[in-house]
Order: structure tokens, then sequence, then C-alpha cells
């Protein structure tokens, strides 16, 4: 059953689970948190793509609008040992949902203030970051996402409605990724995330905790993808007009605390 059969095109819903709702708001204040009052440098030209670089130099991120694809665009966060030298790893997505970006990119910037008061590393040195792999994936687990062993040295891990995937290289023997997410069908996903070999495991941590977190997202119903709505919930909408919520009944899970440090 479509919830949102009975409701306008723009009015405003906030749904579960995040996998589905699509990427939601392509604002920039939304996605990066970071402070450009603080030496944080951003580039955002009327055209073409916007990026945002930490004041070593070392760390950067950018947004490149795709306008006539299917996505949105896409997002990539990327550290260089040196400045301007070369990508020491690299975080791709297309069409993550924004809440999620904001949670990684939180994370990201926790992790450079951490390591810009300290003598530590962890941004741009793997040794440095002892994060362990399970804290990544024991929060799908905890929600009762599916999980299947390969002889291929991966695992992949599947959310309850099949429509959510995490897959895991434990055995990386090359550069290829070392952890993929994706929401949809595996062969036509609505979004999907690649954290290449290096990327610190932490980072990972924060946008799986996102990913199933049980705190609903805003969206419009005309920005919700129409193939997932009858696996989506509808927690409450919000008739702007008259600026009233109204609560749909519908069964969820208890919500669980926002997303935040892994460690």
């Amino acid at each position: 059953m479509d919830p949102f059969t009975n409701l306008a095109p723009d009015q405003k819903a906030r749904v579960l689970p995040r996998h589905l709702a699509g990427p939601g708001p392509l604002d920039l204040p939304t996605v990066w948190p970071f402070p450009f009052d603080k030496h944080w440098s951003l580039h955002q030209p009327p055209e073409g793509a916007a990026s945002a670089t930490s004041p070593c130099l070392r760390l950067w991120t950018d947004f490149a609008p795709e306008p006539d694809s299917l996505h949105q665009g896409k997002w990539t966060i990327a550290a260089n040992s040196v400045p301007f030298g070369p990508q020491a790893w690299r975080i791709a997505d297309a069409s993550t949902p924004a809440e999620l970006l904001h949670d990684l990119h939180t994370e990201l910037l926790d992790l450079y203030r951490e390591d810009h008061h300290s003598d530590r590393d962890r941004l741009f040195a793997l040794d440095q970051d002892h994060t362990a792999p399970q804290e990544v994936y024991t929060p799908l687990l905890v929600k009762g996402w599916g999980h299947t062993a390969k002889t291929d040295g991966t695992q992949i891990f599947r959310s309850p409605d099949a429509l959510g995937c995490v897959r895991h290289r434990y055995a990386a023997i090359d550069d290829r990724a070392t952890w993929v997410a994706y929401g949809g069908t595996p062969s036509e996903p609505s979004w999907r995330a690649t954290f290449s070999h290096s990327a610190p495991t932490t980072l990972a941590a924060a946008f799986t905790a996102s990913l199933v977190s049980t705190e609903p997202v805003h969206r419009t119903v005309q920005d919700v993808p129409a193939r997932f709505r009858d696996h989506l919930g509808v927690v409450s909408t919000t008739h702007t007009a008259r600026r009233t919520t109204h609560s749909t009944p519908v069964a969820l899970p208890p919500t669980s605390p926002s997303p935040g440090r892994t460690r």
C-alpha cells in the first residue's frame, strides 16, 4: 500500500527507512558542517562543481551536479598525504541521502579536529585508525540486517526489505573499494557510496550508523522515489499552508539515539 496516495506532491512528510527516502535537499549547508569562518575554504560557482577544502589543503570534498542524469549529482571526499599530492583515500557516491552525508562529514570534521589538536594523523595514515570493522556492521546486525559471507573474501549485509545493502571486502588484495553501500535494487540502485581501501574505518562506521538510524528524514512527497513508496512508512505529515502536523500511525521501531562518534 502506498502511504503517499492521498498526499499532495508538495506536502512534507517524515519518513523511514532512510535508505529508500531519496536524496533529499541538495543544500550545501545541510551536508557540509565545516567552519568556513575558521579558515576552511568554500568554492561555490554559479554553475559547475562546488568544493570545500581544509586549512591544511590535504582534505577536500566536492559536489558535481548532474542535472541531465538519473542522479542529482556526485559527492566526493578525498585526502592527500601532502597538499596537492597523490590521493591517500577516497569516498565517492551518487544521490546518497543528505542526512547520511551530513553525518559522514560531521565525523570527518571531528577527526580533522582531533588530528589538529594532537600528534595523531588518523585521516591520512591507515595504521592510525584503530576502529574495528565490526563497528561498521554491528549497527546493521542490531537492526535486523541479514549477513552472508562469501568465499571470495567479502561479506554482505542486507536490510530486512532486501533494498539496502552494505558490502565489505575483508580480504582486500587490491585497491578496490573496501566498503560499498547502496539503496534500491542491485541492478538499478537509487544511490551508491564507495569507501576506497585506506579510507578511515571510523567514517564508514558513522555512515552505517546514520543509514540505520530510526530518526525520520524530511521529504516532500514528490521527492520520494515512486518505486519504493510502498516500502516506506510515513511518521507524520505537514501541511505547509496551515503549518500543522498530523501524525499517521505506523508500526516503527523506537527511535535510536542520533548517530554519533563510534569510538
